[in-house]
């Protein structure tokens, strides 16, 4: 990026705060490493967003989400599993209930934000919107949910004195998120949406706009800028499954750019985690359809069951989490029945008792939730 600047420093007496340059500006990349992760980045998700087209991806979209928002949450410290995001709030212990809250924030944030999409543009009020729902209920709710910070915030430290790094004054949060939103929806820059997401999504982080919940947020915004521009149909891309297994780098590029100016590293960064995360949802909707065909196969020896077993499986596909009372509802038959079917999946290794209880049990669609899990 031709003599790039990512702001400047300002004294604020007993700190610094960092002004960062507006984002809608007149780009020129000159960085050829870029252009061709770019090329590979858009092929990858083209693909993704194209085998989605050819799968029911309805049955599978929620495991997506669910997959997301796990791993953003726990880029902040949660310890919620993908088995767990599906239960419900009194079968989780007690000590992990505000962990697992945050993940279930996460993806209604997610799903209504997406629906949001029908009616709203990309836009600071979606971005509130979204926020003020990730926070509704959990730690940060007393910090002023889906409004924009109203006082100094930092970035590790113990104070603003020690800080490693302090965002703009909040005095400057509304005309730098209008810029986010002019430049996310400009129509006449012709810069590819992929590097627009990837700096919209530092220019937030550095930002950060609110007094809590701005990670899940930045995070949220990549997917909902990605559908709102019809990249991706439907929310199927876990890019925080990548920003935490490289977490260090995640914070250290973001960190780069400020410090020098190197918007190119941090460009390259995300590019590959597109790349990366698109071959590997590819590879789950692929492996899912083989789950599919498989069980399909292994349903056909339960005899005079298997029109149940296929209810209740593409039931389980949406929600992997089922207990006994659920199966009956289900397939509409005798408790005994839902019984006998249930021990038929277990014995097949398909379904799998997750509580140990005598009674509530509750059962797990194991090998689909390890297609996720494992990755």
């Amino acid at each position: 990026m031709k003599n790039f600047s990512a702001g400047k420093y300002i004294s604020q007496g007993s700190y610094k705060s960092f002004q960062p340059e507006p984002l809608n500006r007149l780009w020129q990349i000159d960085d050829m490493s870029v252009f061709a992760l770019l090329s590979k980045a858009d092929r990858f998700l083209g693909r993704l967003d194209m085998y989605s087209e050819y799968v029911d991806i309805d049955l599978f979209i929620q495991m997506h989400i669910a997959k997301e928002a796990t791993q953003s949450s726990k880029i902040e410290g949660t310890q919620t599993r993908m088995e767990e995001a599906f239960l419900s709030k009194t079968d989780i212990q007690a000590e992990k209930r505000d962990d697992w809250e945050e993940v279930q924030n996460y993806i209604q944030a997610m799903n209504e934000a997406v629906n949001m999409l029908h009616t709203l543009p990309f836009s600071t009020r979606l971005i509130r919107l979204a926020h003020k729902i990730l926070l509704h209920g959990v730690r940060g709710q007393h910090k002023q949910p889906g409004e924009f910070r109203r006082s100094q915030n930092w970035i590790g430290g113990a104070s603003l004195a020690d800080a490693a790094f302090v965002p703009p004054l909040h005095t400057e949060i509304g005309s730098l998120m209008s810029d986010i939103e002019h430049f996310a929806n400009a129509e006449d820059d012709h810069l590819p949406d992929l590097l627009k997401i990837a700096m919209i999504h530092y220019q937030f982080e550095t930002i950060h706009p609110f007094l809590d919940g701005n990670g899940r947020t930045g995070r949220l915004l990549i997917t909902l800028y990605l559908v709102s521009k019809g990249i991706l149909k439907r929310p199927i891309l876990y890019l925080s499954d990548f920003f935490e297994r490289h977490r260090t780098l995640y914070y250290d590029n973001l960190m780069r750019v400020r410090t020098h100016n190197d918007l190119a590293q941090w460009l390259k960064f995300f590019l590959t985690g597109i790349i990366e995360t698109s071959q590997k949802g590819v590879d789950t909707l692929n492996r899912t359809m083989q789950l599919n065909q498989s069980l399909e196969k292994q349903i056909d020896a339960i005899g005079k069951r298997r029109a149940d077993a296929r209810i209740l499986l593409n039931a389980m596909y949406k929600k992997p989490i089922v207990s006994s009372a659920e199966t009956v509802a289900l397939i509409n038959k005798t408790p005994q029945t839902a019984y006998n079917l249930i021990a038929d999946l277990e014995k097949m290794g398909i379904l799998r008792e997750i509580t140990g209880a005598q009674r509530n049990k509750l059962y797990a669609f194991e090998p689909y939730i390890n297609l996720f899990e494992k990755l």
